[in-house]
């Protein structure tokens, strides 16, 4: 899955993409997890807001 990802930012359209990395806590156990995501620059504020 990664490998796809990469050699799709690699044709040309990667730069308007960024990927994004939030620390979140389990609802369940209280654990630390991470979510990720490749989202367009645009809407990068927006994403943290609602994640």
């Amino acid at each position: 899955m990664a490998k796809k990802t990469v050699a799709s930012l690699q044709t040309g359209g990667g730069k308007e993409h960024t990927k994004v990395i939030k620390m979140v806590r389990s609802p369940k156990t209280g654990a630390y997890m991470f979510k990720s995501e490749i989202v367009h620059n645009d809407n990068v504020k927006t994403w943290f807001e609602e994640n």
